[in-house]
């Protein structure tokens, strides 16, 4: 099936066909990006500046409506060349076809019992879309000269992409029109269903997103009308913002890590076929395989014949699913909320307080998660608390006393209270901080209950309003849990109970048992949500070198999940 051929011209308000001006499309787009790459707002004024970006880019796709690449046919067409090209190419297409799953899009469907743990699917590395791959084509000319794309591959991904598209004979056209014509991601929410996650903690990184989007894309307009090296690229005569926009949620949606052929490094890359796989709670199941050179998934459970095959995406909040994936997960396991808190540098205490944390390898400052689940706060996150509520004379003893050094090992461990006084300060402080929390919403929970019951809320609406519930739920569980936690503490000071001491022998138990409460500190990753810039965010967490070192030494290397798109 072919494409539909480009136009430049669109119809006026009046019908009168418009041209567009080459010079009047570069002044609007040198506008926006000298718009957003001015200093950052003032606090309380990154709405006011994401409603300017928003009107510019807005007249701008007006301006350019019609110039858009479409393939013919519905998107469901082109499933079935997908799976024909994953078999030419050595992929299984066997055991599953695609599927519609209604709400949740397309998918994954079992043709056969499939048995956990079982190899079902693997797709060689000749499949792959990769930063690497685009250095070997027409955009390597590019990327040699440009720093932009060199520091962000998630960009030379989606440039990359967008160049294929436009390749007739690309020879990864039936995975391109298999992707969605469209997605869910919040740029593509109109204003009013982005002012639904205002008071969220998404907000900012959806407003930062925008942002990031509309700067990216006016310098690569510029730069791919203007470079040298961009003057036989297809996108020369058509590359528009919606163009941009699609192709940045496609790879945000789906781009993930592998080895690079070497296995001495990682790279970006798009995994056809396999990117059809839906969420669900679980373990990470796909591996890349380096002696075969290809990536391989096995069953996160048994599938029976017709059932939907899922994968876990990775352990991602809410406002993650819904900033990169576009969707809401309303099972999500490890949904969480941050919270930042710090010691002050002015307060008399701070060093001691500052000692004492470093002692239990935690920072004097940092970015916490509340959990919905049971306990919603970490074992890190109660010892910080501790510390941040001790007096003088218990620091003292944390520093100076008699086994200091072995009281380090308790701070997180809910069995071995500083004090009761301590214990009280703590959860009275976390109940009145999720109380103030809850306050900065501008709507209640059940307020927010009652709007997801109305039939004509857009998907864009119910997915935000779902979002900001979901922190709620969690602030106000916490709000429950810090007040009975109190209550408990009160009762135990009021009757006179003794304090709980451990031995040294209590040391060896808490770092054999399976309680993550019961763990010393200093001998577990600290669990803290990182703040990120947006244009590292697509990317997976932990420390690359590690990584680099681990695929060095083994041949197989499990694959993390870096944003994928439930609703397909």
């Amino acid at each position: 099936m072919g494409k539909k051929s480009r136009v430049k011209t669109q119809k006026s308000g009046s019908g009168a066909a418009a041209v567009i001006s080459p010079k009047e499309m570069m002044n609007l787009v040198s506008e926006l990006l000298q718009k957003c790459s001015s200093a950052a707002p003032s606090a309380g004024k990154e709405w006011e500046e994401y409603t300017q970006i928003k009107a510019l880019v807005e007249k701008i796709r007006k301006k350019q409506k019609g110039v858009s690449i479409i393939f013919e046919g519905s998107r469901e067409d082109h499933f079935s060349d997908l799976l024909a090209w994953a078999q030419e190419c050595g992929a299984s297409t066997d055991g599953f076809t695609v599927a519609n799953f209604g709400t949740e899009g397309y998918g994954l469907q079992a043709t056969k019992d499939i048995k956990a743990e079982e190899l079902f699917l693997w797709i060689p590395r000749k499949m792959l879309m990769t930063v690497e791959s685009a250095q070997n084509s027409p955009l390597g000319l590019l990327y040699s000269q440009d720093r932009i794309m060199q520091a962000m591959g998630n960009v030379t991904l989606a440039l990359h992409l967008l160049c294929e598209r436009a390749d007739p004979s690309s020879p990864w056209l039936p995975y391109i029109r298999s992707l969605p014509p469209d997605y869910d991601t919040p740029l593509y929410f109109q204003q009013d269903e982005v002012q639904q996650l205002l008071g969220t903690q998404a907000i900012p990184d959806v407003l930062s997103q925008y942002k990031n989007t509309a700067r990216q894309y006016a310098y690569f307009y510029k730069l791919i009308q203007t470079h040298p090296a961009a003057s036989k690229l297809p996108l020369k005569d058509s590359f528009t913002f919606d163009d941009y926009r699609w192709a940045v949620s496609s790879v945000m949606t789906r781009q993930n890590q592998i080895p690079t052929e070497d296995g001495s490094r990682v790279t970006l890359a798009l995994i056809p076929l396999w990117d059809m796989c839906n969420h669900t709670n679980g373990l990470i199941t796909t591996g890349y395989n380096l002696e075969d050179d290809r990536c391989e998934c096995v069953a996160l459970r048994d599938y029976k014949e017709n059932e939907q095959i899922y994968i876990f995406y990775g352990t991602r909040s809410n406002a993650e699913f819904v900033i990169h994936n576009g969707f809401f997960f309303q099972d999500n396991a490890h949904d969480r909320v941050k919270i930042k808190l710090g010691v002050s540098k002015s307060e008399r205490l701070y060093a001691m307080k500052a000692e004492v944390l470093a002692r239990a390898g935690i920072p004097a400052s940092c970015v916490f998660a509340l959990h919905c689940n049971e306990p919603p706060i970490s074992a890190q996150l109660l010892a910080f608390l501790r510390v941040f509520c001790m007096t003088e004379e218990e620091l003292k003893d944390y520093l100076l006393g008699e086994g200091a050094i072995n009281k380090i090992f308790t701070l997180g461990n809910s069995e071995f209270p500083v004090s009761w006084e301590n214990e009280i300060k703590l959860w009275t402080f976390l109940e009145t901080r999720a109380a103030l929390l809850l306050k900065t919403y501008k709507t209640s929970s059940e307020e927010d209950r009652s709007l997801l019951e109305k039939p004509d809320l857009s998907l864009h609406s119910r997915v935000a309003i779902q979002l900001r519930l979901a922190e709620k739920q969690i602030l106000e569980k916490v709000l429950a849990s810090g007040r009975e936690k109190r209550q408990q503490f009160e009762k135990k000071l009021e009757e006179g109970a003794p304090l709980p001491r451990y031995e040294e022998s209590d040391i060896a138990l808490l770092e054999n048992s399976d309680a993550e409460g019961k763990l010393p500190i200093i001998l577990r990753k600290l669990e803290e949500v990182e703040e990120r810039p947006e244009e590292d965010s697509h990317l997976l967490n932990g420390d690359k070198s590690e990584e680099r070192e681990k695929m060095r030494r083994t041949e197989k290397v499990f694959l993390h999940v870096s944003f994928i798109l439930l609703i397909l």
